[in-house]
């Protein structure tokens, strides 16, 4: 592919780092075989009854390399990968890393629109997908979307029947010969400063944007999580949450699990039954979610019989939790909280391992690497005074300059100096912590006061009878917006915008941001990372009857 749409770091930047030690000048790929050289006979990767050592992964990534690379794939290629969480994900992403093929990753929920559009501005030479998953024939997607690309891509598909004009993805996995495989790639392995992979904006409206992250910025990037996170040789990471995404890919995810010889057990979705049966099956020790998906595993922990007992840490992120929920998410589920802030364009913050209960519960933590660099500023781009909320800027070693292939976006958000525009609300507590207010787009405008979602959505998850909830502005002639509330509420349990409203005044908080509308759900939408879908709430508005009393 061209790759001209990859914004570089200054090299003097680029320099720094490398002296820094932060950038250690090699790919991904290399790591492989150290890791297998090193911990070979241990499991590596366990997906339902397939267990994988780390021998055997390695030369099945090789094998898989060699593959690919029969079928005309090579340095400076992209593939999209759309597959779940399963040992051929694994695979996959740690063959592309050996043979320079750059692998773009998609989410299962994504369709024509999103695969088409993205595989179109990478120039996508392969679509990698399952065969038919959760009832859905990604394969019959894949040839509509290859059809549709500018360039022959190939369709490779893993498990279930293969179509004639498909290609086998396990058929693809070369055998024997390991040693010379292996000296093979590591003779054409790529540049440190190639990019690795792509990712995907965490954006909800729109065809997300594309990040394209280098093999230096990535390793460091899961080195330092996976240290903030005190991942070792015992680690045995649950992932559960889609693998595509950065959170369970390399925050430290998967990739930080393998790098620091743990264990990494995949499952299809976050059901607290197979999480907690995972749990007691494999001496889980970690594990990430979101709130949406903890604050079930939380209900479900009470009536489980599972020995949830080597449950050590839970890392939460993608969505702000009040003090008072993430307070008892340890008790819940009998381990400690690490809050997580951040996003695929880099920074990654995280609440310490051993933290008080004030960092721990009441922010979103610390920049895992000391060369992070923050500002915060107001409307006018001007730092705000200390403790002030602003829009949090910032750039690093593992924070990329640009977004892949669209300058004009780039001059929005990114500053001429290198600075990314978050677009988030935050304030610093003197100790340096994160605190995450809201958004600077997720405000509601009722009669000219800009109201944050996100801190009406902390406020009302305080309320003990609200498992879940999502702030939304609703037209309104008079106001402009008001603010309306989609809940889902705990068994048993009722919730009135009276209620509400007693709640925020015994709060102290500003009459003009009391809830005026409310609407209750047995289920919220959620986008493909399990943050509620706002854009699909926003749709329920003209038709949905709110609960006034």
């Amino acid at each position: 592919m061209n790759r001209a749409g990859v914004v570089r770091w200054p090299e003097d930047v680029a320099e720094a780092y490398r002296t820094a030690g932060c950038w250690l000048g090699r790919p991904l790929g290399s790591w492989l075989w150290e890791w297998a050289d090193r911990w070979g006979d241990r499991t590596a990767v366990v997906d339902g009854e397939q267990r994988l050592n780390y021998r055997e992964l390695a030369e099945r990534a090789d094998g898989l390399a060699e593959g690919l690379a029969g079928l005309g794939l090579g340095h400076g290629d992209t593939v999209l990968v759309q597959l779940p969480n399963c040992w051929e994900f694994v695979a996959v992403t740690l063959a592309c890393f050996r043979l320079g093929v750059a692998p773009v990753m998609m989410l299962p929920p994504h369709r024509e629109y999103e695969l088409t559009s993205i595989g179109a501005h990478v120039d996508a030479k392969a679509v990698i997908v399952p065969g038919v998953w959760k009832g859905y024939d990604h394969q019959e997607l894949a040839h509509r979307v290859a059809a549709a690309l500018p360039s022959r891509a190939r369709v490779l598909v893993a498990g279930g029947e293969v179509q004639p004009d498909s290609v086998d993805l396990r058929d693809l996995i070369k055998t024997g010969g390991a040693a010379l495989r292996r000296r093979w790639l590591d003779e054409r392995a790529p540049s440190a400063s190639d990019v690795a992979l792509f990712l995907l904006s965490g954006g909800t409206t729109g065809v997300p944007k594309v990040i394209s992250r280098t093999h230096d910025d990535y390793e460091y990037n899961l080195r330092r999580v996976a240290r903030a996170c005190r991942f070792d040789e015992d680690t045995v990471y649950l992932t559960v949450l889609p693998a595509g995404h950065n959170f369970p890919l390399a925050n430290p995810g998967i990739l930080g699990a393998l790098a620091s010889g743990g264990r990494a057990v995949l499952l299809p979705s976050p059901r607290p039954e197979a999480v907690f049966e995972a749990i007691e099956a494999e001496g889980v020790t970690a594990t990430s979610a979101v709130p949406a998906v903890v604050l079930k595993w939380m209900e479900a922990a009470a009536a489980s019989t599972r020995d949830l007992s080597s449950l050590q840490y839970v890392h939460v992120g993608g969505s702000v939790l009040s003090p008072e929920v993430a307070a008892r998410i340890g008790p819940s589920l009998g381990c400690r909280l690490q809050q997580v802030y951040g996003m695929a364009e880099g920074l990654i913050c995280y609440t310490p391992a051993d933290a008080s209960a004030e960092i721990s519960f009441a922010t979103q933590g610390s920049p895992v690497s000391p060369f992070d660099e923050l500002l915060v500023v107001g409307p006018d781009g001007l730092a705000v005074p200390p403790g002030e909320v602003g829009e949090l800027l910032t750039r690093g070693p593992y924070t990329p300059r640009g977004y892949f292939g669209v300058p004009e976006q780039n001059l929005v958000s990114f500053t001429p100096d290198g600075w990314f525009r978050t677009g988030d609300l935050v304030r610093l507590t003197p100790e340096g912590h994160v605190v995450v207010c809201g958004r600077v787009k997720d405000l509601i405008n009722r009669a000219g006061e800009k109201i944050s979602a996100g801190e009406i959505e902390t406020l009302v998850q305080e309320l003990p009878q609200v498992a879940e909830v999502a702030a939304v502005p609703a037209p309104d002639l008079d106001v402009g917006e008001r603010v309306c509330l989609f809940v889902r509420l705990h068994p048993g349990c009722h919730l009135t915008l009276t209620a509400i409203a007693e709640a925020f005044r015994t709060r102290g908080v500003a009459a003009f941001k009391t809830p005026e509308l409310l609407y209750i759900l047995d289920e919220l939408p959620h986008t493909p990372v399990g943050k509620p879908d706002k854009k699909a709430l926003r749709t329920l508005l003209p038709a949905a009857h709110p609960f006034a009393a």
